[in-house]
């Protein structure tokens, strides 16, 4: 089926249960006689970047009964072939294509969506280009390296009427949603003051730099940021730590326990007017993101937003603290209020009841059949990460940053204004 035509099918299928985290009812006129969706009302999906979170990924997309993934793309030759072969397993064919090169993948023109989960700084490449073409994108957290490439970001999946969900899963666990319900609905009175507690990061050791393995095109790596020495610490999980690449910690988990204080504080379309923050950035290696960082943002209402590195003495997890002293936090597998009871009240009917989605990756699915929204569009991922660019830039100047949420401006200061993007290798441009 022409892809424009099937998309145009996936659009008129969507089910009631699309967008709320429930599997699409498909009629068993339509099943094929493996049980699963017949070929034309499966989701057909490339995954770009299939090492770590985007591995996991894949296997959670291909497990999905009205999925097909049909490509996967990795400039490890190594990890693309061991995908494919994960997908083929799985379906009992050979039937998956493995690329090395994402432009290749995003021309066979059968896809419907893709799974990004590239380094931050081959985020916006090809998530703009694939909506260009007319794909909706499960991309990964944080969804930008800087915060213009996100508003370019949002800008495209607006623009282009694209499906966009971002990797910030919590706000698809029961607990981080009944967190901010409670705080979304006064539980604890007007908040005052939120604090967010990170990981610590470390400095790197003395590293090795070699000829980078015959299996990695190093050079598409390094791209669209500078080209550095090829070294093992430098790639895979360990881009996190360079800012050529990541934003440390802060930016690692700007996209979760961050995005979650700005679900609970309805703050998916807006950000601060004031940062400012320290860092302690290593002096020597390779790995140059602050290890320890703290940094205040202040929003509309007067509300003092705090994040640092838990061993800073902030509590790992996100709290709202109320002008009465109540307040709620929320962690991975665990939760607590003051007062205790406040927990235990259930949110009425006539309460706000904020977006509710159980499984993150169906949830996506869900919304490419019936065209809404996710749970954790574009916007709300650009909001939620901008307000770590905007401290990885106070830190970096030493200084204050007064930020235009409306407009998105730094104000009255050229400097920070130049770090807002981050310039791309020839010939590589958005």
């Amino acid at each position: 089926m022409e892809l424009s035509n099937r998309r145009g099918f996936l659009r008129r299928a969507g089910g009631v249960g699309a967008g709320l985290g429930l599997f699409h009812i498909v009629p068993a006129s339509a099943q094929g006689k493996d049980g699963r969706p017949a070929p034309s009302n499966r989701i057909v999906m490339g995954c770009i970047g299939v090492g770590g979170m985007g591995s996991g990924n894949m296997n959670g997309f291909a497990g999905q009964p009205d999925v097909q993934v049909v490509a996967v793309c990795d400039v490890d030759q190594g990890k693309a072939t061991g995908a494919k072969q994960r997908v083929d397993q799985r379906y009992g064919n050979q039937d998956c294509k493995a690329y090395g090169d994402f432009r290749e993948l995003l021309a066979r023109g059968d896809l419907d969506a893709i799974s990004l989960a590239t380094p931050d700084h081959w985020h916006a490449i090809p998530a703009v280009w694939a909506m260009r073409a007319g794909m909706d994108v499960y991309g990964e957290k944080p969804i930008s390296h800087c915060l213009r490439e996100g508003r370019i970001m949002a800008d495209a999946q607006r623009n282009y009427g694209r499906i966009w969900q971002t990797g910030s899963w919590q706000r698809s666990v029961a607990n981080f949603r009944h967190g901010c319900e409670l705080v979304r609905n006064g539980r604890i009175g007007k908040v005052v003051k939120v604090e967010v507690g990170l990981p610590t990061g470390r400095p790197c050791g003395p590293v090795t730099f070699a000829a980078p393995p015959p299996e990695m095109d190093y050079d598409m790596w390094c791209w669209p940021s500078p080209y550095a020495p090829y070294c093992k610490e430098r790639t895979h999980w360990n881009w996190r730590w360079q800012l050529s690449y990541g934003g440390g910690q802060l930016m690692d988990w700007i996209g979760h326990h961050c995005d979650i204080a700005h679900w609970g504080m309805g703050w998916d379309d807006t950000g601060p007017y004031e940062v400012e923050g320290k860092g302690d950035f290593p002096t020597t290696g390779i790995w140059d993101a602050a290890t320890t960082y703290r940094c205040t943002a202040r929003y509309a209402g007067g509300v003092e937003y705090t994040i640092g590195n838990a061993s800073g003495g902030l509590r790992s997890g996100t709290k709202w603290i109320g002008e009465n002293g109540h307040w709620v936090w929320v962690n991975r597998g665990g939760q607590e209020t003051f007062p205790k009871a406040l927990w235990d009240e259930r949110i009425g009917p006539e309460e706000t009841q904020i977006y509710k989605s159980d499984n993150h990756h169906r949830n996506f699915l869900d919304c490419v059949r019936s065209r809404q929204q996710t749970i954790t569009p574009a916007e709300a991922a650009h909001r939620s990460a901008s307000v770590g660019h905007l401290c990885q830039i106070a830190m970096l100047l030493g200084r204050k940053i007064r930020w235009n949420p409306v407009t998105e401006e730094i104000l009255d200061d050229a400097s920070a204004t130049a770090m807002l993007s981050t310039p791309m290798r020839a010939p590589w441009h958005l």
